[in-house]
């Protein structure tokens, strides 16, 4: 079908060794699938694919005995290879929706994104993300902003998009061959690259504000060390996935050396915005600093192919 008509669709669980999340997770979603296919008829199931090889989150699909719900394994380690089995575990629908496993829908969230998604005829719509904490954050990261995600009007065009809270048109997928690529696996950022490839190919990406989960943020995350890491990775990502984007040898050398020259830049700017925050004791301007110096660092590290690893498992 093309954009924005949809008959069937289906809503993409990925999840490793998060079992009480999972089991809290998917009530909420087949509330909302319930609510939709009374209110449209639309075919609407849920897939759950567990990236742990030991199948840990079988007990709990199989407690739900939901007959909308499915389970699959997905050995291959990476979440690249998870979003490539959702891909293919949804041949026969028209629409397939993402959501992580450590996250809740608000109300009318999957409502939201069918009904943009019809309206526009876009060939993917993103929703927006909402941050909480199990305990107050310590004054430095709250200044950072580290945990505020984007908001946009609904109905903006964007560029790139996480699959945290995705819906992808798949006949547009199907007919444009793109996958999740896995050399992005255990690094992050094949969703970056998917989405950016997308858009590349001509597909319009539209945000849509009234669709939001909300991420619950663990404890072990709500760390300095963390979230610079994660800006380290944000940059790195976005240079890895703008050089494999660019065509010829002469393009990806203007690349590199137009993302070495930004990431310059950021990494310059970032220091000398933490030193004044350090004269002038503001914890804004230290933390901000540091984030901006972090992301410019992974972009002048990924320019030249050097690969973070954020989802490296223990021994591999």
């Amino acid at each position: 079908m093309a954009g924005g008509q949809v008959g069937r669709v289906v809503i993409a669980i990925p999840t490793y060794r998060r079992i009480e999340e999972l089991a809290d997770l998917l009530p909420q979603v087949i509330e909302q699938l319930a609510d939709q296919t009374a209110a449209t008829g639309l075919d609407i199931g849920v897939v759950v694919i567990d990236n742990d090889a030991r199948a840990s989150a079988r007990p709990v699909v199989e407690r739900l005995s939901h007959d909308k719900v499915r389970y699959v394994v997905e050995a291959k380690p990476g979440i690249a290879a998870v979003r490539n089995r959702a891909l293919r575990e949804a041949l026969d629908a028209d629409a397939l929706i993402f959501i992580d496993d450590d996250e809740r829908p608000r109300p009318r969230w999957l409502e939201s994104l069918l009904a943009t998604y019809r309206s526009t005829g876009a060939q993917a719509v993103a929703g927006a993300v909402i941050s909480a904490f199990p305990a107050p954050l310590d004054e430095w990261l709250a200044a950072g902003d580290f945990f505020r995600r984007r908001r946009l009007t609904t109905g903006s065009r964007i560029d790139v998009a996480a699959t945290n809270n995705l819906l992808l048109d798949l006949e547009t997928v199907r007919r444009l061959g793109l996958t999740f690529d896995e050399r992005f696996g255990r690094t992050g950022g094949s969703d970056t690259m998917f989405t950016r490839s997308l858009v590349a190919a001509g597909g319009r990406m539209i945000w849509c504000d009234e669709a939001i989960v909300v991420d619950r943020v663990p404890v072990e995350r709500m760390t300095r060390r963390w979230v610079l890491l994660r800006a380290l990775r944000s940059g790195n990502s976005w240079s890895r996935t703008s050089v494999a984007l660019a065509g010829s040898r002469l393009d990806r050398f203007r690349a590199r050396a137009g993302l070495t020259a930004r990431g310059s830049v950021r990494v310059f700017g970032g220091a000398a915005r933490h030193l004044l925050g350090t004269v002038t004791r503001s914890p804004a301007h230290r933390a901000r600093g540091l984030r901006t110096l972090a992301r410019g660092a992974g972009m002048i590290s990924g320019a030249f192919g050097h690969r973070y690893q954020e989802y490296r498992r223990d021994g591999s």
